[in-house]
């Protein structure tokens, strides 16, 4: 069930709230209208509760056996030019969209721990829904703890989330 939020506040702090409910909560589009004196804002949303957390593995647990975050980078760009070349469904595409998407989720995740919400994090979800995308594509079928889990999930509202699920079973099988 959604429900409305309002918030009443500087139009300097209108950027890192509306940051912070998307965040909290799954938005939709923010509307602003100026306060009766002018000098604020009001951002009406419309929001609904994000999937229970537990629905996904948690950073901690996809990335505890990962190779340091300078070890993927030189990984990702050793197999970037091999991969141009190839079509969109081999084994080898998907490791590479898998683990550049996760080395993006461990970067935004050392910036939102030091307070970043910025470019970092839209670079990880981007990569998130180019997984998805080429999951999608191809037919992938995820997988919750090993074992195939509902289609819908892969068009979750929590694209990080799902790659850390992904990262999580592949490393499993590594």
């Amino acid at each position: 069930m959604s429900f409305e939020i309002r918030v009443i506040c500087a139009p300097a702090d209108m950027v890192r709230i509306s940051t912070a409910l998307g965040k909290a909560f799954q938005t939709g589009l923010f509307r602003s209208v100026p306060t009766r004196d002018r000098q604020s804002r009001r951002l009406y949303v419309t929001a609904d509760h994000h999937p229970a957390p537990e629905l996904w593995t948690t950073p901690e647990d996809a990335y505890a056996t990962a190779p340091t975050i300078v070890c993927e980078i030189a990984w990702i760009a050793a197999v970037a030019r091999r991969i141009v070349a190839r079509p969109s469904g081999d084994a080898e595409n998907r490791d590479y969209w898998l683990r550049k998407a996760a080395l993006l989720d461990r970067i935004a995740l050392q910036g939102e721990t030091d307070g970043f919400h910025g470019e970092a994090c839209e670079a990880a979800y981007a990569a998130a829904r180019r997984l998805i995308a080429l999951d999608g594509a191809t037919g992938f079928v995820p997988s919750r703890d090993g074992a195939p889990c509902s289609p819908h999930l892969i068009e979750s509202p929590d694209p990080r989330g799902y790659v850390r699920q992904e990262y999580a079973r592949w490393a499993k099988h590594q």
